[in-house]
């Protein structure tokens, strides 16, 4: 009996569609592209029209099954992207251009490398993408948008566009993760490192005791109301410090709470038997990611024992082989985080702007490998 062919529609939000249906498609180390993790962005009002983040995502279907999905949105500007294009849309606006609204594909807030291109491994992945091109494409016409965007896509996702779309654009990126190098255990982790940096992490582990505070971790179900209410407390003095509001909302991490507590450890500092700080991870298969902190006190050194130190014992404890701690970077190096390649690809419908950006990253690329060799090189371990 002949398949179905395959057809493409929008989803105008992640309930558009079943849990068991898209989760279906997803690599289970990556809770991010979870049913749960994007409906909860949408259902809490994070993401949203009119938070700029107006759902558009890509569905390729066979039949009533679904095959291929692709989370995408119309942007209506580049806030919480981490890949940082205002100076092309400044660019483009000086032409005379608009250059928003653009539609983007990625984790909202999320700079976590991943696949995100959702496929089903019994379908054809070049007439899926073929079929997600033009939709893309026709996308970008008929709603005047100026460009697409492919964030933080693992290296397969970006070489299999790379070849069926030669007029993407790469930029080229660096982020820093720790890889379980067959440690053990925490000693073992410092005894790999030079005596300059394992005194170093044994003092700064020390001078946390020093002052007074303990540090414990909750996993799942065992995180309460009380707990998250408190985290979410501080996650938002972080952004408070930098004078902006923050990105998520309460409910939004109260729905994970619910939705997918297996996925979530939370770090918490004591001071007095206080809570005072907090740090919440998230957990796949074999990948530990560190994602939102936050402290109401100022203490030396909480931040690396609560957003790295704590990460590295977890792993160690629990079997999970890397730890993504989340963006920016040589402070972590030398803790012994090492630089990775991270890669987007950009679809640019002004050709003025498109030879642009394309020399821009092409630049850019030399400037970003020497970087990651020089920081390499400056690793701590023996």
């Amino acid at each position: 009996m002949p398949l179905s062919p395959l057809s493409l529609s929008i989803l105008p939000a992640m309930g558009a569609v079943t849990a068991n249906q898209w989760d279906a498609l997803v690599d289970n180390d990556q809770p991010f592209l979870r049913h749960a993790f994007l409906h909860a962005l949408e259902a809490s009002g994070s993401v949203s029209a009119a938070t700029g983040w107006e759902p558009c995502h890509l569905s390729v279907w066979q039949g009533e099954q679904l095959v291929a999905a692709m989370p995408m949105y119309r942007k209506h500007h580049s806030y919480g992207e981490y890949v940082f294009d205002w100076g092309w849309a400044e660019a483009l606006e000086r032409a005379g251009g608009r250059y928003y609204p653009k539609a983007l594909s990625a984790v909202p807030f999320t700079p976590v490398p991943g696949g995100r291109t959702l496929i089903a491994k019994h379908a054809d992945a070049v007439a899926v993408r073929t079929l997600l091109a033009e939709m893309w494409r026709e996308q970008c016409v008929s709603q005047a948008l100026s460009s697409w965007h492919l964030l933080f896509a693992n290296e397969e996702d970006v070489t299999a566009w790379q070849a069926q779309c030669p007029e993407l654009i790469t930029r080229e990126g660096v982020q820093f993760q720790w890889r379980d190098r067959g440690f053990g255990d925490f000693d073992g982790f410092l005894a790999s490192l030079t005596s300059k940096r394992r005194k170093m992490i044994k003092r700064e582990r020390r001078l946390v005791d020093d002052q007074g505070l303990t540090v414990s971790r909750l996993e799942g179900d065992a995180i309460t109301d009380a707990d998250m209410a408190h985290f979410y407390r501080c996650y938002t003095i972080t952004y408070h410090e930098r004078g902006r509001p923050p990105y998520l909302n309460h409910d939004f991490f109260e729905r994970l709470r619910q939705s997918m507590p297996e996925a979530l450890l939370l770090v918490q500092a004591f001071l007095d038997k206080r809570p005072v700080a907090a740090a919440l991870y998230f957990r796949g298969t074999d990948t530990l990611y560190g994602r939102y902190w936050g402290s109401e006190i100022v203490a030396d050194c909480l931040h690396f024992e609560a957003c790295y130190y704590q990460g590295i014992d977890y792993c160690l404890e629990n079997g999970l082989t890397l730890f993504d701690p989340g963006t920016q970077g040589e402070h972590k190096l030398v803790r012994g985080f090492a630089p990775q390649r991270v890669r987007s690809l950009h679809y640019i419908s002004h050709p003025g702007l498109a030879a642009g950006v394309a020399q821009f990253c092409h630049e850019e690329s030399r400037h970003v490998s020497a970087y990651r060799e020089a920081a390499f090189d400056a690793l701590p371990f023996k």
